[in-house]
């Protein structure tokens, strides 16, 4: 008779008595429960050695619910036929096998020898929490801190060896030379690169990204040409994806793991593999160890050491590879998937956290430490000005500064090397009191951390920047007043992926600036890609300047996320007005397109556009009643295209599709063959000038200045110059909006004792012939020169 699965697994009750008795003793004799908690965190999750595997789990959930010790299993899933989880949808039957737990508290323990573990060449046995409540029912507790969840964070995890991932990755090289006797500190890039994993190549995944950016370090390596598309990628020093964890799930479903008992007590499993689109920031905290199913070609959480080990092997300097980690909040998923003790109450994103709760508190500051783990130099923290806690003695909210402290402190180890990443914080408190973009100083975590490192977003970097609105330059001439004075801990630039959302949201009836371009598509591509503002940014300001990949490529951009039920068709009204700004009749109409909308009956764009001018009336005037929508959308004359009869599920059909047709829409592949390379070998040239020139991230000294040409006369124009700290010297006039100037001598605009010295043109702007080296000229709207002095 063959073997079952119970007998090759062997539960070892001494280990798991010693682990739970450990536990027991951090407790009682730990200085606090924080610290206590820290150390135990540590010990939570699977951790595979050799044939043996510790398990460990916060239960809480099972002291309110007063299940007793002996009802509490770990359950082991194992495939009986072979597995691979990247196919779209399997139907597998899975052995399976209840071990015995141990705990303490709220803690629960148990070794097991036996498991097979997952490894990039091989899959492992998946695994959960099971407990039996008094009608025999078996209820699961996932693993929030796992490290491998092929079906994601609702799902059961497999099992994982981690120290194998580590121990192949390519870059030990790179983290072994920065070892010392004590942690290493990494400090800023000098320029990022920001990139959305899905859209950045049309294979959107991890993989791909690692292949494109071999492929570009191997021409570089031996000295040949780039293209448009490579020049993208280069003059950064590090690169930052956006979040690669975990986010929602389909709220109506198809549900990615869905099992039922056999009689043979085994499980038939229905298996798809995760397809949701979104943009990164829809996190449920649980999984944030590890990488989003949905970014992964392989299924293997290998691919982001792959990233990180091409990044720091590119040829001529190394690459940092920048994490951007959500904790300040998650989705109301997230209560599907995390037990009560995680969660303060909502807010309107979803949930806010409970920091204050000590072991909520470890085991975020743990699941930091495995994610950075898989070989990150830096790490930005999404919305920080979220974390706060509720004081009842004095019946107000405070801003956690200790828990970001904590976050900075943290010590990671890659390759034997221990080190410190480096640190940047999006924080606009006050926000979102109404006065935030006035009373905001963009420093307060800047002014509370200890290292003198530690950045955050400036104000053009915020999320409400519209460059494209005439006196925006000169609106914000105060806020660049301050970038001056205080930006050498800011990141600078107005093009990531929240500027260039909200830019799309923008009403174009606004005082819109039309000489950047002549449709709306050019003006929006043009703002946000735009030389002037590109020179002020890598050659005038303080700070490390960031760029957003869609949008130095031209492509497009949005709010992406198929996967709401409730409230997609209201997201979908939000975002409308996106469609006037980034697709034109032609782009609609190419094959290939929008093939979703076009399939529900929107077979050109005047039919859509038509659809969505009444739809967020509609939206508003009801109060998002859907069957009153559908009513209302039924009784239009002359009918609207589309489905033949409007109703809640066709309103909520059409939101899907218009999700998933923007999110092919905004791939990059779409728009690499009509780069300009004028204009990319023009932005790489900034780059590159920043590169050579690190001293432009310090603050404005007394001999540098910034001001703006007057008489206005119809036009903002700002004239810079710097002063290095070896005697260099940097000159740029920036042509930022408006008229065209009359001629003007650009070197005439310096203070007459810097005039005689040996200035030379070091860069033009596109538009500008390259006959020009200097002279007379007449500077037109997004036109910027350079001048240098060495």
């Amino acid at each position: 008779m063959p073997s079952t699965l119970a007998d090759t697994l062997i539960h070892d009750p001494a280990e798991t008595e010693a682990l739970a008795a450990w536990c027991e003793d951090l407790l009682i004799t730990s200085e606090d429960r924080f610290e206590a908690g820290r150390r135990i965190a540590r010990q939570l999750g699977a951790h595979v050695d050799g044939d043996r595997v510790r398990f460990g789990f916060w239960t809480p959930e099972l002291l309110d619910w007063k299940v007793a010790e002996a009802d509490v299993f770990l359950e082991i899933l194992r495939p009986r036929s072979p597995l691979d989880p990247t196919v779209a949808h399997a139907e597998l039957d899975f052995d399976r096998a209840l071990l015995p737990v141990r705990r303490c508290e709220a803690f629960t323990f148990t070794v097991v020898w036996g498991p097979i573990a997952g490894r990039r060449e091989q899959g492992g046995d998946f695994y959960a929490l099971v407990w039996r409540d008094s009608d025999g029912q078996m209820h699961r507790i996932l693993d929030p801190l796992a490290m491998s969840l092929p079906y994601g964070a609702f799902a059961p995890a497999e099992l994982y060896d981690a120290a194998a991932m580590q121990a192949t990755r390519r870059d030990k090289g790179y983290f072994r030379a920065l070892r010392g006797e004590s942690p290493h500190k990494f400090g800023p890039p000098t320029s990022i690169l920001q990139l959305h994993v899905p859209t950045a190549t049309a294979g959107g995944t991890l993989a791909s990204l690692t292949r494109h950016i071999e492929r570009i370090a191997e021409r570089v390596a031996q000295n040949l040409p780039l293209e448009p598309a490579d020049e993208l990628f280069m003059g950064y020093d590090a690169v930052q994806p956006l979040p690669v964890e975990p986010t929602t799930v389909y709220e109506a479903g198809p549900a990615f793991w869905h099992d039922e008992v056999r009689e043979d007590g085994g499980l038939r499993v229905s298996l798809m593999r995760p397809n949701t689109t979104n943009w990164g920031y829809d996190v449920v905290i649980a999984g944030m160890a590890t990488v989003n199913p949905v970014l992964l070609e392989t299924a293997r959480p290998d691919e982001l050491v792959d990233l990180a080990a091409a990044l720091h092997n590119f040829p001529g300097k190394p690459k940092m590879l920048i994490l951007d980690l959500v904790f300040g909040h998650a989705d109301n998923q997230g209560l599907g998937a995390l037990n009560r003790h995680y969660f303060a109450g909502p807010n309107m994103y979803g949930q806010n956290i409970d920091y204050r709760n000590p072991f909520v508190r470890a085991i975020l500051l743990e699941m930091q430490r495995r994610k950075v783990d898989f070989g990150a130099d830096g790490v930005r923290v999404d919305g920080a000005q979220d974390f706060k806690w509720w004081d009842g003695r004095t019946q107000k909210l405070h801003h956690d500064d200790a828990y970001l402290q904590e976050m900075s402190d943290m010590v990671q180890t890659v390759a034997g090397t221990e080190y410190r990443p480096w640190f940047v914080f999006e924080d606009g408190r006050p926000w979102p009191e109404e006065d935030w973009e006035l009373s905001s100083t963009y420093r307060a975590v800047i002014d509370s951390q200890r290292d003198d490192d530690v950045f955050q977003w400036g104000p053009l970097t915020f999320a409400h920047n519209t460059p494209f609105i005439y006196t925006f330059w000169l609106s914000k001439y105060w806020r660049i007043r301050e970038i001056l004075a205080h930006g050498q801990n800011w990141i600078s630039g107005t093009a990531n992926h929240d500027t260039l959302r909200r830019g799309t949201q923008v009403s174009p009836r606004l005082n819109i600036n039309t000489r950047l371009g002549d449709t709306k598509m050019e003006i929006l591509d043009k703002a946000y890609d735009n030389p002037a503002v590109a020179l002020l940014t890598y050659a005038v300001f303080p700070g490390v300047p960031m760029d957003f990949l869609n949008a130095v490529a031209r492509a497009s951009w949005g709010f992406i996320r198929n996967q709401d039920d409730r409230y997609g068709v209201k997201v979908v009204a939000e975002e409308a007005i996106s469609l006037k700004w980034q697709v034109d009749e032609y782009a609609y109409s190419m094959p290939g397109n929008f093939r979703h909308l076009k399939a529900l009956g929107f077979e050109t764009r005047d039919d859509l556009a038509r659809f969505l001018d009444f739809l967020p009336a509609l939206v508003d005037v009801t109060e998002y009643d859907l069957n009153t929508i559908a009513t209302l959308l039924n009784a239009v004359e002359p009918p609207l295209a589309g489905p033949p009869s409007y109703s809640v599920g066709g309103l909520k059909a059409i939101a899907r599709a218009w999700m998933d047709d923007m999110h092919e829409y905004c791939n990059l592949a779409h728009s690499l063959s009509s780069l300009d390379p004028h204009q990319t070998g023009f932005m790489r040239g900034l780059r590159d000038f920043r590169a050579a020139n690190p001293w432009l991230r310090g603050n404005f000294g007394a001999n540098d200045s910034f001001r703006y040409l007057e008489p206005i006369d119809g036009r903002t124009v700002f004239v810079a110059q710097r002063c290095g700290p070896s005697g260099q010297g940097v000159f740029a006039i920036c042509h930022m909006e408006g008229g065209p100037t009359d001629e003007i001598m650009p070197l005439g605009l310096l203070p007459e004792t810097e005039r005689a010295a040996p200035w030379r043109l070091a860069l033009r702007s596109p538009g500008i012939g390259s006959d020009y080296t200097g002279g007379p000229i007449s500077l037109k709207d997004s036109m910027g020169l350079l001048f240098v002095r060495d």
